[in-house]
């Protein structure tokens, strides 16, 4: 991989997007005195915290935490259309939705049981490519080929609003801005990226930018400061977001792989309660999900870790589980085109694949964990969703 970056701009970053409680401040403070005491970034941090927590996990290892009963239900109401997205609602257990190439969104409820489709939205006239949940969870917001960026009303499947692309381009992705859910980040098939006030339909001034090619993916890092995105180029592009205007300034670039898209981007400011290790996950059609580490305040990233996976030409996506683990490790889950479901451990050097799910018949290109990752979601091109549930200790 070429690993060069070209400083651009400076970035400034904060390291959380929560309002933790006075136990949540002791935790960090407990945390910020054993990891910055001269130990390098990224090293395991051996806290009396973390010591506790694996007392309080009884010292299961990661495999067996996350072990599978099985199947607990597929859908499959957009069978034929590939399902390139999904994703459960915030803080919730048993909703969530998806996205078709078919041209329409599902949202579905777990519970009560039976589980069903709770709604679809319907109004794009082309594959619809990406969505989001705001985090009231009460508007989705999707991205289509038709050029047009949708807001729905998550209750009766209204949509809301629709905004057209100004080039009349197709749209391939969209993120919220995390502390701020009147704006959205919208990428298109013209390389370019566009901040939109979704209350008000209009562009935000000063918030677009150029990449070197078509924007597939982007990310927030947790405080909303800083934005990637990555494109069909194979290059990683920073961007400082002012919070006061929405204004985007374009930072950092890295060259991953020369002509390898990059489908997926998922930042995370924690991997483990033991590793202060600010990084980003990514999948680039390399045959490989790829681990950087954020080493500054302007989003440089250093590679870390790779782990093989069979990714050449699908718009795979991988997540980091959602909680911080008890145990000794941290996971991340990512799709296949092998049509398997593969969990690895990052801070395992050798045999890093915790756990293999295999029950798709087409490349899997999302996963989604629920809030208590009780419940883990797939999705494949061949538009069959899987529940999976989780062996209960």
């Amino acid at each position: 991989f070429c690993g060069l970056f070209y400083p651009l701009f400076g970035l400034s970053i904060r390291t959380s997007r929560r309002i933790p409680g006075r136990g949540s401040y002791q935790l960090q403070a407990q945390m910020n005195r054993a990891v910055y005491d001269e130990r390098p970034p990224g090293s395991l941090v051996p806290t009396s915290v973390a010591e506790a927590s694996r007392a309080m996990a009884g010292d299961t290892t990661l495999s067996e935490n996350y072990a599978f009963a099985g199947m607990h239900h597929i859908f499959d109401q957009h069978v034929d259309s590939a399902v390139p997205r999904l994703q459960f609602a915030n803080d919730d257990k048993h909703l969530l939705a998806c996205c078709s190439l078919d041209g329409t969104l599902s949202i579905m409820t777990l519970s009560p049981p039976p589980p069903t489709v709770k709604v679809t939205l319907k109004g794009h006239a082309g594959p619809v490519t990406d969505f989001a949940w705001s985090l009231s969870n009460d508007i989705i917001v999707s991205t289509s080929k038709d050029g047009t960026l949708r807001i729905w009303n998550t209750e009766d499947g209204r949509c809301i609003r629709e905004v057209a692309d100004p080039e009349g381009s197709e749209l391939l992705c969209c993120t919220f801005q995390p502390m701020n859910n009147n704006l959205t980040v919208v990428g298109n098939s013209k390389h370019h990226l566009q901040v939109v006030n979704i209350s008000t339909g209009k562009k935000v001034k000063g918030g677009s930018s150029k990449l070197t090619g078509r924007v597939l993916s982007l990310s927030f890092d947790a405080p909303g400061r800083i934005l990637w995105a990555g494109d069909d180029r194979g290059s990683i592009f920073s961007f400082l977001f002012d919070m006061a205007t929405g204004k985007l300034t374009k930072a950092k670039r890295l060259v991953v792989n020369e002509g390898s898209p990059i489908s997926s981007i998922s930042a995370r400011s924690w991997i483990s309660r033991e590793a202060r290790d600010p990084s980003l996950l990514v999948n680039t059609c390399v045959n490989k999900l790829l681990l950087y580490r954020v080493v500054d305040n302007e989003g440089t990233l250093q590679l870390k870790r790779s782990f093989p996976i069979q990714h050449g030409s699908q718009p795979l996506h991988s997540i980091f589980c959602p909680l911080m683990s008890f145990r000794q490790g941290a996971c991340v889950v990512t799709g296949s085109e092998d049509a398997c479901v593969y969990f690895f451990d990052v801070e395992r050097n050798t045999k890093a694949i915790v756990n293999k799910l295999q029950g798709h018949s087409g490349p899997v290109l999302d996963v989604s964990f629920n809030c208590d990752e009780s419940l883990l979601a797939s999705s494949d091109a061949t538009g069959m969703v899987i529940i999976w549930r989780r062996e209960q200790k």
